[in-house]
């Protein structure tokens, strides 16, 4: 009855890095429910990509639906190619120019309300920054002050009991303990307020405003004409609230760490912005000549990867050599792939030199290096998440230098991207 479920919550990302050296496919059983991992880079482009059509969503979107429904994370088929198709044209490179205008704003704003000597939990500011800055993206009106507010202090709650759900059995979710009441009181007061700001905003028709809530509502599929209802708007400000907040927050926090920890990354790094930025603000056009941001950035994404992602077969698949039955989940880490050190030697390293052409002749990075996933269910905001991380590094770096605290060795805590389990660090005004 217990299967591989012990070890899996006592260290599951020493697990799934174990798990990778098992052998390109393993089976594990969660409870009675049998998982075949993935664990080799060739095979999970086989998933995500070649037979991907042989693959619906798995367990993990399962439970992800409470919060998003029937959003593109969630959805297959026609369903999930049609809101596909409605909100590309949000995140297309001219999109992202403006909403890079208001990234940089609240960037410097963040980077004003720092003091020298100031001791901060870099995790958390981290966080309330990218949940504030999306939140404003996503509802720019007035009227949207309200939900942003609920955002802030609901989403971190649904994230980080949301790969609990994900790895427990069904039944377990009705429990009246702590942990379900927070995560259901959250998603609801979640859904209540964006119900309400959708509602508004369409009973105004104030539908022409640069945010995405707008966006949304004005969207219509080109080929029917067909726009989308209150509830799939909603649910579509869902998956961008669960896919933009923790991954992007995470990875600053991390970035900041190992910036940190490697004067000579952060000595090449403050070159460059001299040389590319100087003393002006970071605009737009920065965000494609930081190569060695960039690079950084990479690594760092790397390192600290996507922990885990499911599907499941839809008929039988043939994968390595094995025939899995129709139903079988089958999952793979993103986290445990990018640290394999047949693909990344040295993979504990931090090297943001790896990434150089030179160093990664022989290796076919696009099935390697997959921190957004590939194939047709490839995230679609990874523009919007790399220039959001490249213009508060680009801004925040060259005012300020973060040390850790004396004594402070932050560890990786296991949620939707690992995160540190603490990040006290103190700022330095560079100008000193």
């Amino acid at each position: 009855m217990v299967g591989h479920a012990w070890p899996l919550w006592r260290d599951p990302l020493a697990f799934l890095k174990e798990l990778r050296d098992t052998g390109d496919l393993a089976r594990v059983d969660i409870g009675t429910m049998p998982v075949v991992f993935v664990n080799s880079a060739e095979l999970a482009w086989e998933v995500m990509v070649t037979q991907a059509a042989k693959f619906h969503k798995g367990r993990f979107f399962d439970r992800l639906r409470s919060l998003v429904g029937d959003g593109l994370a969630t959805s297959d088929g026609p369903v999930h190619r049609q809101h596909r198709r409605l909100m590309q044209p949000m995140f297309h490179r001219e999109r992202i120019a403006g909403y890079a205008e208001l990234m940089g704003r609240r960037a410097r704003e963040l980077a004003d309300s720092w003091q020298a000597g100031q001791t901060l939990d870099v995790g958390e500011v981290m966080a309330q920054w990218v949940v504030t800055t999306l939140a404003e993206t996503m509802f720019s009106a007035e009227i949207g002050k309200p939900a942003a507010e609920v955002v802030q202090r609901n989403v971190p709650i649904i994230i980080e009991n949301l790969l609990i759900r994900t790895l427990s059995p069904r039944l377990l979710d009705g429990l009246p303990i702590p942990a379900n009441r927070r995560f259901d009181a959250a998603t609801r007061e979640l859904h209540k307020v964006i119900d309400e700001v959708v509602s508004a905003v369409r009973q105004a028709g104030d539908g022409d405003q640069p945010d995405l809530l707008s966006t949304l509502i004005a969207a219509r599929d080109a080929d029917t004409g067909e726009a989308l209802t209150d509830t799939e708007v909603r649910d579509e400000l869902g998956t961008i609230l669960f896919a933009g907040t923790e991954t992007t927050a995470t990875t600053l926090a991390w970035a900041f760490h190992e910036i940190a920890r490697h004067p000579q990354v952060e000595k090449q790094l403050l070159a460059e912005l001299d040389e590319v930025v100087g003393h002006r603000p970071v605009t737009f056009e920065d965000v494609t000549h930081l190569p060695y941001l960039r690079r950084v950035i990479d690594e760092v994404t790397r390192l600290h990867g996507v922990t885990l992602l499911m599907r499941r077969a839809t008929e039988p698949v043939e994968i390595g050599g094995v025939t899995v039955p129709e139903g079988t989940e089958v999952a793979f880490s993103l986290y445990a792939l990018h640290q394999d050190p047949r693909l990344f030697p040295q993979p504990e390293r931090f090297d943001p030199d790896r990434w150089l052409p030179e160093r990664t002749e022989g290796v076919n990075l696009r099935q390697a290096f997959l921190p957004f996933g590939a194939g047709n269910r490839k995230c679609i905001g990874d523009a919007f998440s790399w220039t959001e991380i490249t213009i508060l590094l680009a801004t925040v770096l060259p005012r300020w230098q973060l040390q850790h605290e004396p004594g402070s060795t932050p560890r990786e805590i296991a949620a939707a991207v690992p995160r540190p389990d603490h990040l006290s660090m103190i700022v330095r005004d560079r100008r000193d």
